[in-house]
């Protein structure tokens, strides 16, 4: 039996003699009990998996006498007993009695570690979970709810899921409160997958999940779904609640651990991960990303989840027992705050009612009571719901942005997600703030990091996704606004948009307004500090990406969006770059071969004062202003070949065109556009710069003008006594531009779409400034001087 060597070896030590281990922990024959030395050599023996490792090590009276002085709490007693009482041929009864001792010790100090209030583990210089941990409690734990993978003459042991429960409670308040358990436990990758298998049950599924969630967040490489056991069954026998919660884990799971998309990456770096990518096959994301969407339904029921009413939602009396279970559910701060806060608003309506009843008071079910003085509050029922969309929404961005992106968007639009967050856009999504709205612990209703907040921008993200070069954007308007759009272009005597006579009217929003339309409304109203206005701008931004539509513009600029930007711009003097940079980008695509929009711009920017400011602006960060700075000098270029009375008045009433138009400006941007960018520093960011620089110079060769803008260039590098930097700069830039769009379809078309130029012309152009012959009037090199030729680096990723 496995308690036989613990006793023998007890009996040992009450004669004076010691075991190896024993002697050790003292510091050697005769020596003083050292406290320190016994946890210092467990923490060694745990690091190298020699040595002392585990309670099981060490006699019962041996730690019981330590336990006095060392105030450990009586845990490594209580796993020597549970190793003992773990055996294979265990009915695990009383295993499970000595978790039922084992849990409130951890479960307290856990409590007091996620509420910030740490005074209750500064107390004892060892916490509990640490002692926990050092004397093998997580290893142990891990053995133990394995057992069911264990087979004895052919039977699968099995354990109780009560056990299972409290396994995995004190595992999780374990990681909660000791550095480094989380790391240990994302090590044992079948350890992970195992977990996976006990979300089938809905009284572990709980703590199953967010222990997960906890280990996949630090774990080094990223699971693969498709090793799970029968996903698509555990998947599909989720309910709403359950997939909801599902969803957490999943975002760690399909989005790409070091993706190298965000604007700070630079694209040496994303063209080597690509190349290493397609040579090692889909990655894990990917991989994870086809499961799930084979899965029968799962979409489906993701945009149910995202689209319904909290009145639909689960009854008061599932959400209390979730709540009952805090430091289980979705986010513990938030969680306890919560409670704190039923218990506040119950106690200022009735102060004899309580939360939750007395002992005994419970129903059949083991629930709270939940009558008319315990019903939750509206607000945390809206929180509880909230919380749910966020973690869906995001799942649903990500696929909106993967392999699959086709097939996802035709799934949501047929399960009409788009119309059902037009739904839901007043009464939750973007719904006013009331003085008992829930926050996270220690944050406020304005932190970004509020789930208000957070569903807001993950909202508008998705609003993003989905309307990016997609002709499914129309699915924002309703039919109303649909015809709109077709009297838009009847109007103007030009074809309407095939896009919009290929909608689906059946899937369209419905009500008085589209989703764009009460998107708009919410941006003009939003305050000029607020985080919100970039993730707008962005949004409603992708609604116009693409091919340039007159109607598309002429629907926003009727809403005075293009008022509203240059309030922002001018006015209220804006100095959030970030938000800066969106407002060009929305204003240079509203604008851009758009006679209307410049008399509106004139009308507005009606003083020479005012149009000094909007320079400044401009001419503040050339990286958030240069797409405002190309669509204005490719209008420039549309409209001095246009014969038209109309385009002829704005030609000669408009600022901003008679700004563009003289070549000392043009060059003063090209110079600076080129000047700011380097091989080594280019971005998603700010390789517009590259490209606006591209554009000014194709416009220049149309009109047979490139060998004079050369010719400036050069002029204005030896007036800055430094010749060839220019030049040479521009020359790797434009052989970086051939090696990374000449083998990128969507760049290409974005620059085609976006420009009205095709892209075989940008390519003759590339390669008309990068030709060696220095005899030629139009390359690069016949500028640069040679004692300052320097145009064959390599292109390598510091």
């Amino acid at each position: 039996m496995a308690a036989a060597a613990p006793a023998a070896a007890g009996a040992g030590v009450c004669r004076g003699r010691r075991s190896a281990a024993t002697v050790a922990a003292w510091g050697g024959w005769g020596g003083r009990p050292r406290p320190e030395n016994i946890l210092l050599q467990l923490r060694q023996g745990q690091l190298t998996g020699r040595g002392l490792i585990r309670a099981v090590q060490f006699t019962e009276a041996f730690l019981t006498e330590r336990d006095k002085q060392s105030k450990w709490s009586g845990i490594p007693q209580l796993l020597l007993k549970l190793y003992a009482a773990s055996h294979l041929h265990s009915d695990f009864i009383e295993c499970q009695n000595i978790l039922k001792e084992i849990s409130p010790l951890l479960s307290m100090e856990a409590m007091a570690f996620v509420t910030e209030d740490r005074k209750l583990t500064q107390e004892t210089t060892y916490p509990n979970t640490y002692i926990f941990d050092l004397f093998g409690g997580v290893d142990l734990l891990v053995e133990i709810l394995m057992r069911p993978t264990i087979s004895i003459r052919g039977q699968k042991l099995k354990i109780s899921e009560e056990m299972s429960k409290d396994c995995l409670s004190i595992l999780y308040n374990t990681c909660v409160c000791t550095e480094g358990v989380t790391k240990r436990l994302a090590e044992k990758n079948d350890f992970v997958i195992f977990l996976f298998t006990l979300m089938t049950s809905k009284k572990t599924f709980l703590q199953t999940a967010t222990l997960i969630e906890d280990i996949l967040g630090v774990k080094k490489e990223m699971i693969r779904l498709d090793e799970v056991p029968n996903l698509s069954s555990l998947v599909s026998n989720f309910d709403q609640q359950q997939l909801a919660n599902f969803c957490r884990i999943l975002a760690v799971t399909i989005s790409e651990m070091d993706t190298g998309n965000d604007d700070k990456h630079t694209l040496l770096a994303k063209n080597a991960q690509q190349k290493k990518s397609l040579s090692l096959g889909p990655s894990a994301a990917e991989i994870n990303q086809a499961a799930l969407l084979s899965i029968p339904g799962f979409v489906e029921r993701l945009c149910k989840l995202a689209t319904r009413k909290v009145s639909e939602s689960a009854g008061t009396a599932s959400f209390l027992q979730e709540l009952e279970e805090w430091y289980t559910w979705l986010d513990n701060a938030l969680v306890l705050d919560a409670l704190m806060r039923v218990a506040n608003e119950e106690s200022e309506h009735n102060q004899a009612s309580t939360v939750f009843p007395a002992a005994g008071a419970s129903e059949e079910n083991g629930l709270p009571h939940t009558s008319a003085r315990t019903q939750l509050p509206q607000s945390m029922k809206i929180m509880h719901e909230i919380m749910y969309k966020l973690e869906v929404l995001y799942v649903l961005c990500v696929l909106l942005m993967g392999r699959q992106r086709n097939q996802v968007h035709r799934m949501i639009a047929e399960f009409k997600l788009i119309p059902g967050l037009n739904n839901l856009f007043d009464k939750l999504i973007w719904r006013k703030h009331s003085a008992s709205a829930l926050v996270l612990h220690g944050h406020n209703q304005n932190c970004d990091c509020s789930p208000d907040i957070t569903l807001k921008i993950q909202f508008l993200r998705l609003l993003q996704s989905f309307s990016d070069h997609h002709e499914n954007k129309y699915l924002l308007l309703n039919n109303q606004e649909l015809n709109e759009l077709s009297a838009i272009s009847l109007k103007a005597n030009i074809p309407e948009v095939e896009a919009v006579l290929n909608t689906d009217r059946s899937l369209v929003c419905d009500g008085k307004r589209g989703l764009l339309t009460r998107l708009l409304q919410v941006m003009k109203k939003e305050p000029a500090e607020s985080s919100f206005r970039f993730w707008q701008a962005r949004a409603v931004e992708s609604f116009l990406r693409g091919t340039t539509s007159y109607a598309d513009q002429m629907f926003l600029l009727k809403r005075g969006l293009l008022e509203h930007i240059l309030y922002c711009i001018v006015d209220s003097e804006c100095k959030s770059r970030d938000v800066l940079q969106s407002y060009f980008d929305l204003l240079g695509e509203l604008m851009k071969f758009n006679v209307d929009a410049f008399k509106r711009f004139n009308k507005y920017i009606n003083t020479d004062a005012k149009f000094q400011v909007f320079l400044k602006q401009i001419n503040s960060s050339l990286v958030d202003s240069n797409m405002l700075v190309r669509c204005v000098t490719l209008s420039l270029d549309r409209f001095e070949n246009q014969v038209d009375m109309k385009v002829a008045e704005v030609l000669s009433e408009c600022r901003l065109l008679a700004y563009i138009s003289q070549v000392p400006t043009q060059m003063s941007f090209l110079f600076r556009l080129i000047n700011i960018i380097h091989v080594q520093t280019l971005t998603q960011e700010n390789v517009s710069c590259l490209n606006t620089s591209l554009v000014i110079l194709m416009l220049a060769r149309r009109k047979e003008r490139l060998p004079l803008y050369l010719r400036l260039l050069q002029r204005m590098e030896h007036s800055k006594k430094y010749p060839g930097f220019l030049l040479n700069n521009f020359h790797n830039l434009l052989r970086f531009w051939q090696q990374h769009y000449l083998h990128k379809d969507k760049d290409s078309t974005c620059l085609e779409n976006s420009s009205c130029i095709s892209f075989s012309y940008w390519k003759e152009t590339v390669s008309i400034l990068l030709n060696p012959d220095r005899q030629s009037p139009s390359a690069l090199v016949s500028y640069i001087e040679e004692p300052y030729m320097d145009i064959d680096r390599d292109f390598t990723e510091e």
